[in-house]
């Protein structure tokens, strides 16, 4: 799958960039997500630098034959009619695990948003895990991580943080991601 990921993003002119040593555990906090192509652009790029990550889906989804599919993709089944909240399941997932890292876009749909939730944060300070910064640049058609950030508990100042990283990337659709990083550096 490596070798026909790569090759994909090659001949569709993407460039998979990576400039930090993958942590045993992570969030991947992923933006902008403007699209429906970075979900698939996503896979390939992981897939393409030989690394596997996971994404959240509701528990309804994971019917069969659909649930063995979205399994073997990653895909981590979210009941929500459970008393423990998502943060907490996750959380749970972490320490169930040696290896894990979990993609999360902190826009939460594709549409425009004029806040970003907060759960890739809550979860990557309640496991006590790093946030890899991983962002979609359709300008310069690359996908990649180059930051590894450690919360600090501060969640105003390492928000202001996270999103600054993203000042400088643009979405495939530049009108649906609201930054307010680029707005305070303009």
């Amino acid at each position: 799958m490596q070798k026909f990921s790569q090759w994909i993003l090659k001949i569709s002119g993407w460039k998979a960039i990576i400039k930090v040593e993958e942590p045993a555990k992570s969030v991947i906090c992923i933006a902008p997500h403007t699209s429906n192509w970075d979900f698939l652009i996503g896979k390939l790029y992981y897939w393409s630098v030989n690394r596997k990550s996971s994404f959240l889906m509701k528990k309804s989804w994971f019917f069969f034959p659909l649930g063995s599919l979205l399994r073997s993709m990653g895909g981590v089944p979210i009941d929500r009619s459970k008393r423990t909240s998502v943060t907490d399941q996750m959380a749970e997932e972490f320490n169930k695990r040696e290896n894990f890292h979990l993609a999360i876009t902190p826009e939460g749909t594709r549409s425009l948003v004029n806040k970003w939730k907060m759960g890739f944060y809550y979860i990557a300070v309640k496991a006590g895990v790093p946030i890899e910064l991983a962002y979609f640049d359709y300008a310069k058609k690359e996908m990649g991580i180059t930051t590894v950030f450690y919360p600090t508990g501060d969640e105003n100042a390492d928000l202001e943080k996270i999103q600054n990283f993203y000042q400088n990337v643009t979405a495939c659709h530049p009108e649906l991601f609201y930054n307010p990083g680029k707005l305070l550096n303009k």
